[in-house]
């Protein structure tokens, strides 16, 4: 023990330090007014010198994705910087490519507006809007799963396509933070947000979201995301996931048996036990109505104790493996669920014959 007090006393020193140049820089220094020149003139923004880049974007209605509320521990918030906003700091790099930080990349949160600054933001990100919403419905889906439908206030409608996310803002010791969250409403329904959400013990996002109840006004941020499905009702759409992970799928399915009714889609999705089912019962109308829409959920450790079942058991790479032909067919398939889940999947698709440029997948 007596060995651990020096190192104690040292890191409180450290520690003291760092806050008194942090409050001291915000006393005594002035940076005055500073501009950010965004996209080579198309926005200029004067703000006040001294906060984070990320801040100054924010303050100006400019949501750049940032999960981790601008501590520097999630990397979401990259742009390129062109000009001004120092060095990268050790706390950027481990988030960076080589070929990033040549080019500019930074992230927004760890830049410092001490200078004019020219920066550029895609052009997606600058038509990402502040929402706020009240709370329509909480449908608890498992144990751990719940499904929250926000009815938006201002503005009252998004746009926003299959597979985009919003970022939901929510309370922490540290002030308000924000995060993403796959949107499982379909693109047709643009007066609501709807999110699935499961618990992760401790998650400052998860239990604020398991803790809303019908009425409570909320606040999210969004569309987010590039991806854009393909608009050819010929490409066979393939859908692969586990968990959480049929937030997207779920907006995929909807919105594709919408516009496309007669378009071949798969939904193969994977669950430990008959408890952890859910929207099955919604697939199977969906199917009744598409004929060549089908749907395939498998039990990975099906417990007899836990509910009857007549499905399929076994991982769904297994249950990918059987149903899916191999050939030359357009199709795109799209995953979202855990790292071992997506890595066997892939394998079977690879196998399958698809082209690496037609799979889609996210891991969480």
């Amino acid at each position: 023990m007596i060995f651990f007090l020096p190192i104690l006393v040292f890191a409180g020193i450290l520690v003291a330090l760092a806050v008194v140049l942090t409050v001291a820089e915000r006393l005594l220094v002035n940076y005055g007014i500073c501009k950010i020149d965004i996209n080579a003139g198309d926005r200029v923004l004067e703000i006040e010198g001294g906060q984070t880049l990320l801040s100054a974007l924010i303050e100006s209605k400019i949501f750049i994705p940032s999960g981790c509320g601008g501590r520097g521990s999630c990397g979401y918030c990259t742009i390129t910087v062109v000009s001004g906003g120092g060095a990268v700091l050790p706390t950027e790099t481990p988030f960076l490519t080589r070929s990033q930080v040549r080019s500019g990349v930074r992230l927004a949160c760890q830049v410092k507006v001490r200078e004019d600054l020219a920066v550029r933001i895609p052009e997606e990100l600058l038509n990402v809007q502040l929402f706020t919403a009240t709370v329509e419905n909480v449908r608890r889906l498992t144990h751990d799963m719940v499904e929250t439908r926000f009815e938006l206030k201002e503005p009252a409608e998004i746009e926003q396509r299959p597979g985009q996310y919003v970022q939901l803002q929510a309370p922490s010791p540290e002030g308000p933070v924000f995060r993403a969250y796959s949107i499982s409403s379909p693109a047709y329904a643009t007066g609501i947000v709807e999110l699935v959400v499961r618990l992760v013990p401790g998650g400052i996002g998860s239990t604020y979201a398991h803790s809303l109840k019908e009425g409570d006004p909320i606040a999210l941020t969004g569309p987010y995301g590039e991806f854009r499905l393909s608009e050819d009702p010929d490409v066979e759409i393939v859908c692969i996931g586990g968990g959480s992970g049929m937030a997207p799928l779920k907006n995929i399915l909807f919105s594709v048996c919408e516009r496309w009714p007669n378009r071949k889609c798969w939904l193969f999705f994977g669950c430990r036990s008959a408890r952890d089912v859910f929207y099955l019962d919604e697939f199977r109308e969906l199917a009744k109505k598409n004929p060549n829409f089908r749907v395939i959920y498998a039990l990975s450790d099906h417990d007899p104790w836990d509910g009857e079942w007549d499905g399929e058991t076994g991982f769904i790479h297994v249950s990918v493996d059987k149903h899916l032909e191999a050939g030359d067919v357009k199709r795109h398939a799209f995953l979202c669920g855990p790292p071992p889940m997506i890595e066997a999947v892939m394998k079977v698709l690879d196998e399958k014959g698809f082209e690496e440029d037609d799979i889609f997948y996210d891991k969480f």
